[in-house]
C-alpha cells in the first residue's frame, strides 16, 4: 500500500488529505489498529526517529513521547527507582520491562504535557509497555512490532479505538526532503547527522570532566533536540529529558522553560507531593491537574474551602516557596543542551538554577568567550558540537 487516506489534515477543513509515497513504493507503515489522523502520523515518524536513534546511541531501549510534533519527554530504559515509581504512577509490584522503563520515564518527564500523547518505542512492545499505557491518555503509538499479549491490551483503549502503527525498523528515506508551503515546495538533505560521543571532544572549559552518565545524557539531549521544534533546550537527568522548552522565539525563553519544567519535576519527588491524600476515584490525569496547580503559585485555587475536597480527603498543607527553594537547590548533576548556541550568558546562569553541571550546544556565538567564563565561574562542563539542530 502506498497511500492512506486521512479523515481530514490539521484542521477538519483541510480536505482532502493523505499520506503517501512519491516514488510509488509501499508506506514503511501499517495500520494495526485505530484510524491516526494527519498529526498522529506528524508525531508517530518523528518520535520514531527519536526512539530509534536514541537507541542507537545508547544501545539501551529508548522511548518518547510526542504532542504536536516535539517531544514532551525522551528517556532511555533503565530501571525505575521506588520514588519513579510513585510519582509516575507506576505499579510498585509490577514487573516491568526495559521498554516499559523507557516509555514510563518519557512520559513521567513532564505528564501534563504528556496528557494525550503520542507514544513511540525503539523494541518491540510487551504486555508490560501495553498495560501501562493503558491505563494513561494516549492517542497512539507507534513501535518496530508488538507482543500478540500487548496488541490485545492496547486494542481495548479508548473503546477499540485507539491507533497503534508498527513501522518497519530497516526503512531507509529518500536522502532528499520535500514541504509545501503557500505553494511553493521547498527541498533540503535530511538531517542525518550522527549524534555519537564522538561529538563530545571539544570541551572549552576548564573543567574537562564528563563522566560516562554525562555523556549519555549529552547524546539524550541532542538527540531529543534534534525532533523538538526550535528554538530548543533541553535538560537531562540519568537518561531521562526533565525539561524541554520548545518553538521559542528567545534562547533564555527556551531556557527559562526547559528549566522550569526541570524544577517541577524535581517538586514532584517532593515527600509532601508523593504523599499528597488523593481521593480513591480521582483519575490519574486529575492528580497530575492537581499535582500541578499544587505547586505552583495559584495553589490557594486547589486548597480552597469547597474545592480541596474534591480531590483530597483531608486539605494538605501548601510548600512554601522556601520549601520550594531548598528541595530544587538538592537537583544536581543535571545535563542542558541547546539546539543552537548560547548568545549570553544568562543562560548558563538559569541553567545553573536548575542543577546543571554538564552543559552540550554548538557554539559559534561572538560570545562564546562570556558564555565559558560564566561555566567556569560555576564549575561546569561544556562542549561544543559545532553542530546546529535546528528543526522545523
Amino acid at each position: 500500500m502506498n497511500e492512506l487516506e486521512l479523515k481530514y489534515g490539521c484542521n477538519p477543513n483541510q480536505k482532502p488529505s493523505r499520506i503517501f509515497m512519491k516514488d510509488g513504493g509501499d508506506l514503511p507503515l501499517t495500520v494495526l489498529n485505530g484510524r491516526p489522523g494527519y498529526i498522529n502520523f506528524l508525531d508517530a515518524l518523528n518520535s520514531w526517529q527519536l526512539a530509534k536513534e536514541l537507541k542507537e546511541a545508547s544501545g539501551l531501549p529508548s522511548a518518547a513521547s510526542f504532542k504536536h510534533v516535539s517531544p514532551a519527554g525522551a528517556a532511555v530504559g533503565l530501571p525505575l527507582s521506588g520514588t519513579e515509581r510513585s510519582m509516575y504512577f507506576a505499579d510498585p509490584a509490577a514487573d516491568l520491562s526495559s521498554i516499559a522503563c523507557a516509555y514510563i520515564r518519557a512520559r513521567g518527564a513532564d505528564r501534563l504535557c504528556s496528557y494525550g500523547d503520542w507514544a513511540a518505542l525503539s523494541d518491540v512492545c510487551d504486555a508490560s509497555a501495553a498495560r501501562y499505557l493503558k491505563e494513561e491518555v494516549s492517542d497512539g503509538i507507534i513501535a518496530p512490532g508488538y507482543t500478540d499479549e500487548a496488541l490485545e491490551i492496547l486494542k481495548t483503549k479508548k473503546k477499540g479505538g485507539y491507533n497503534v502503527v508498527q513501522i518497519d525498523p530497516d526503512y531507509t528515506p529518500a536522502p532528499q526532503e520535500y514541504k509545501d508551503v503557500f505553494g511553493v515546495t521547498f527541498q533540503q538533505g535530511r538531517n542525518e547527522y550522527k549524534i555519537s560521543e564522538a561529538l563530545l571532544s571539544n570541551i572549552v572549559t576548564k573543567n574537562r570532566a564528563l563522566p560516562a552518565q554525562a555523556k549519555t545524557d549529552m547524546m539524550v539531549a541532542l538527540i531529543t533536540l534534534k525532533y523538538t521544534q526550535s528554538n530548543s533546550v533541553c535538560y537531562v537527568k540519568d537518561g531521562q529529558a526533565i525539561g524541554v522548552g520548545a518553538g521559542q522565539q528567545s534562547r533564555i525563553h527556551c531556557t527559562r522553560l526547559a528549566g522550569n519544567k526541570a524544577d517541577n519535576w524535581r517538586l514532584r519527588q517532593h515527600p509532601q507531593v508523593l504523599a499528597l491524600p488523593f481521593r480513591e476515584d480521582i483519575r490519574r490525569p486529575d492528580r497530575d491537574n492537581a499535582i500541578d496547580v499544587y505547586l505552583s503559585d495559584e495553589w490557594e485555587d486547589l486548597l480552597a474551602d469547597g474545592e480541596w475536597q474534591r480531590v483530597f480527603t483531608c486539605r494538605p498543607q501548601p510548600l512554601t516557596a522556601e520549601e520550594k527553594r531548598a528541595w530544587i537547590a538538592g537537583l544536581s548533576g543535571v545535563t542542558c543542551g541547546s539546539d543552537a548556541f548560547f548568545p549570553f550568558g544568562d543562560n548558563v546562569e538559569r541553567a545553573r538554577k536548575s542543577g546543571t553541571a554538564y552543559i552540550v550546544q554548538p557554539g559559534g556565538s561572538i560570545r562564546d568567550g562570556h558564555v565559558i567564563g560564566t561555566a567556569d565561574k560555576y564549575g561546569m562542563t561544556m562542549c561544543f558540537t559545532g553542530m546546529r539542530l535546528f528543526h522545523h
